[in-house]
């Protein structure tokens, strides 16, 4: 990990880049940003060039064939989806920092395919491979950055840190629409070659400077790193390596990651471990993670991205260069409105921006397929308003809010696999509604929308009543909401609105009083739930410590 191999003493003030602090903190999530950046330029790419008389040249099965144009789009959620399973079996081995430099290098390679593609060699076949392998890349780094900006942020700033490495998906979007708008006008080859090798310039910057950041400190620690994991804990804490705040932030992280089972001593996590439950609730977050991705997608918002120019020009009946530069603006608005989530993401919280997201959302497909129905121009022309309104609270609610949910709500032990099964629901319904989109616009029109409003509906209740509220809470607060939620039998949604938020001294007694804490000072209380057969041997000798309103230690 670079320049580890310091002594605590010889270096009391560890630094990365030079930086520490919050000009560290400041690094990483430049970095990490740029990696999402790079997502959302991807994601916005193919929607001016896959009409593109240039491209259709070079790629002749594109051409008016609506099926071949949403498999060469849809293609590449099939690598992201592959990327995601690569992290998911093997992120935690890796460790953040190299599965984000190996998926940055991977984008790279496809790049390289997509561009050097002509006509008469094969040239859809080699297309779709370039495509593939580019969303290989992309998954890994969509499974691998949010992890690890959540574990180097701190509470206060993490939602907001997140929030804005999320909201940049919206402007690499933005810069793909007026870029691809601003080639339009050559005629040449360069309207797609260009486009298609500009996104690896964002590559090249993530892998720069992830090769001087440093690795997430509580990856270290779960690898029984604990000199480095210090190490990182004080440079981004901006504080001394045997600092009160240094050792107490360890000693948080280390009792999480005991009570979860991870440590060095510790079998590592396995797949069986996402689907247990007990005090650490995995596959309850697991699956509050992936819903969020599942929801995401199934409520339209890359039907609306993917597609909005071909949208304008088909359900709407604009030109090609309105619709392009009708795409560019909504992508200005877009990336505005995703500007309102930094201020928000703290202060209304995750709930009320989920339940407000999807209100918004349903609202504004009902305005789209209602204006649709009567068939004239003039009526279209307000589905155009409800597409934009349909961006702008996507982009300010949705947009960011299902990369920060898995990240923060799955414990330390499962977070990788997690946050990688979150993700690979992402790609898989990704793919799906970018695939069928253009079957669905040729066959039920105005119909498109009615069912991507249906669904903005079904999401309403299940957020109210199942996803808690996790604003400002440090991770290992939010492993203290599950187990407070089982130990009392009671709503996760009631158990987080009825936790104030915690010192760290609290954190430590509300992790002892719901068998969260590996302690050796605990030992007198371990004694006494042993004698009243509240606990096992097993655990005893773990050091778990077990509460007696807790009726289950599995």
């Amino acid at each position: 990990m670079g320049n580890m191999e310091m002594s605590v003493s010889s270096n009391p003030k560890p630094r990365f880049m030079g930086l520490r602090g919050d000009k560290l903190g400041f690094a990483i999530s430049f970095i990490a940003t740029t990696g999402f950046l790079l997502f959302g330029y991807d994601q916005g790419l193919m929607s001016g060039l896959i009409t593109a008389p240039e491209f259709n040249a070079a790629i002749p099965e594109t051409k008016d064939n609506p099926t071949n144009q949403g498999l060469v789009t849809a293609i590449y959620e099939v690598g992201c989806l592959a990327g995601a399973v690569f992290i998911l079996c093997a992120g935690d081995r890796l460790g953040r920092r190299r599965s984000i430099i190996l998926g940055a290098t991977v984008m790279i390679l496809g790049t390289i395919l997509q561009c050097t593609v002509y006509a008469g060699y094969s040239s859809y076949a080699q297309f779709i491979i370039g495509r593939i392998v580019t969303g290989v890349g992309n998954g890994m780094n969509t499974s691998a950055i949010p992890s690890y900006q959540a574990e180097c942020s701190r509470s206060k700033n993490r939602g907001l840190l997140i929030c804005i490495e999320g909201a940049t998906i919206a402007f690499g979007t933005l810069i793909s629409y007026w870029l691809n708008f601003g080639v339009s006008y050559t005629h040449t080859e360069m309207v797609w070659r260009f486009p298609i090798a500009f996104q690896a310039l964002f590559a090249i910057i993530t892998i720069w400077g992830m090769c001087f950041l440093p690795e997430s400190p509580r990856w270290l620690l779960a690898k029984g790193m604990e000199v480095e994991g210090t190490l990182v804990i004080s440079a981004l804490q901006d504080t001394d390596i045997d600092s009160p705040e240094t050792l107490a932030e360890k000693k948080i992280i280390m009792d999480s990651m005991m009570a979860g089972g991870t440590n060095k001593n510790s079998q590592k996590a396995t797949f069986s471990d996402l689907f247990t439950n007990g005090k650490t609730q995995h596959f309850r977050r697991m699956l509050l993670g992936a819903g969020a991705q599942f929801m995401q997608q199934v409520g339209g918002c890359n039907a609306v991205i993917y597609y909005f120019p071909i949208l304008f020009e088909d359900s709407i009946g604009q030109t090609r260069k309105m619709s392009l530069v009708m795409g560019g603006v909504n992508m200005i608005v877009y990336s505005i409105s995703a500007m309102t989530s930094w201020i928000t993401v703290e202060r209304l919280g995750r709930r009320k921006m989920f339940l407000i997201g999807t209100l918004g959302q349903m609202c504004s497909m009902i305005i789209t397929f209602a204006c649709l129905i009567p068939g004239t121009q003039g009526a279209a022309k307000g589905a155009g308003v409800g597409l934009f309104a349909y961006i702008a609270f996507f982009g300010a609610t949705w947009l960011p809010l299902p990369w920060l949910y898995p990240a923060e709500i799955n414990p330390i032990r499962t977070r990788g696999k997690a946050n990688a099964v979150s993700t690979i629901t992402n790609w898989l319904f990704n793919f799906l509604i970018v695939m069928i989109t253009p079957i669905m616009l040729d066959s039920i029109g105005w119909g498109t929308y009615l069912f991507f409003a249906v669904m903005n509906a079904i999401f309403l209740p299940i957020i109210y009543f199942f996803y808690p509220e996790t604003r400002q809470r440090t991770l290992e607060e939010i492993d203290i909401i599950f187990a407070k939620g089982h130990a009392e039998k009671t709503n996760y949604v009631k158990a987080a609105d009825s936790l104030p938020l915690m010192s760290t001294e609290e954190i430590e007694r509300a992790s002892l009083r719901y068998g969260l804490t590996y302690s050796s000072e605990s030992s007198s209380i371990r004694e006494e739930d042993h004698t009243k057969g509240s606990g096992s041997s097993s655990e005893a000798t773990r050091g778990i410590v077990v509460s007696e309103t807790d009726p289950s230690t599995a």
